[in-house]
């Protein structure tokens, strides 16, 4: 059974990060550009970032076991990153444009999960996944992943995913030797089982050979100081059933997260006095608190995400 006191972390550390991410918003960091276009020369930093807030809110309303101060704050980023993307209409034009690329559905994806839905959008994603084109896009396999779960969470229907296939292409699904993990496949690992798993909704979809091997670094970066890889990897002690690793990772994160709920990503350099610089460098490591708390809570209560 879970301990009662790592929930209780995991709970504030989770909502506290949420406050920091809507209090950002407020003062106005994460907005796009009034000129910005659909030819995004660099996407992840146009609006990576409102699709990562819309992420970690959509999971909070769909799991429902916040308190009704953190839902309200979720629909708020949500509202927030849908007006800044034009209703959608940003994302439509540029997957029209650019019919190959990948970003404009998995933006789309974490508010169509919230109710969010853009008719022409869906209409075109149902057009596009008849191409052999998108089939055959080369990306990297857990992005190809990411793709896959997007299509699944917002109901497309033509032509289904081989999962099996997709989850042995990755690294997590050849169980290579441990010690030749390095820091971006730590990343690639996290994503694997987010995917398989959709965010926890799913655990029993990630195949039982990778469960071990992937709960075996939490201590190595946790030492080294990696909180936003660390955070990832709380989550996904969750997606794959019942917290097990214990309070160490969740009072790690605690001891560093700030008063306002800003969490530093690493501890290779100090944090940013310019509140717009900090929100940059250290929003994604509240976007994993929030998932990581929204998740772990979930799955002690007995998985609310199941029918997502």
């Amino acid at each position: 059974m879970t301990d009662h006191r790592l929930l209780a972390t995991a709970q504030q550390l989770g909502s506290r990060a949420m406050a920091w991410l809507h209090a950002s918003h407020d003062q106005g960091f994460g907005r796009l550009s009034d000129d910005i276009t659909i030819d995004l020369a660099d996407p992840n930093n146009a609006y990576k970032p409102l699709g990562e807030c819309a992420l970690a809110a959509s999971l909070v309303l769909r799991d429902g076991v916040t308190g009704p101060h953190d839902a309200r704050i979720a629909r708020e980023l949500l509202d927030f990153g849908w007006t800044q993307l034009r209703e959608g209409n940003l994302l439509y034009e540029r997957q029209l444009r650019h019919l190959v690329m990948t970003d404009p559905l998995e933006t789309y994806v974490h508010f169509a999960r919230a109710g969010y839905r853009h008719p022409a959008m869906d209409e075109l994603l149902e057009s596009l996944g008849r191409l052999r084109a998108v089939r055959a896009a080369e990306i990297l396999p857990s992005r190809r992943l990411a793709v896959a779960n997007a299509r699944r969470v917002v109901g497309l229907r033509n032509q289904p995913d081989d999962w099996a296939a997709l989850a042995a292409g990755t690294w997590l699904g050849a169980t290579p030797e441990p010690w030749a993990v390095d820091w971006m496949t730590g990343y690639d690992i996290t994503h694997t089982v987010f995917h398989l798993t959709d965010w926890g909704a799913r655990p029993e979809d990630l195949p039982e050979p990778m469960r071990d091997y992937v709960r075996a670094w939490l201590d190595i970066w946790l030492e080294v100081g990696q909180w936003d890889l660390a955070g990832e990897l709380l989550v996904v002690d969750s997606c794959i059933g019942e917290p097990v690793t214990g309070l160490q990772g969740w009072e790690a994160l605690a001891a560093v997260q700030r008063e306002d709920g800003l969490i530093p990503r690493d501890n290779s350099e100090p944090v940013a006095e310019d509140p717009a610089q900090a929100f940059q460098d250290h929003e994604h490591t509240a976007v994993v608190a929030v998932v990581a708390g929204t998740v772990t809570l979930s799955r002690a209560l007995g998985g609310a995400a199941v029918a997502a």
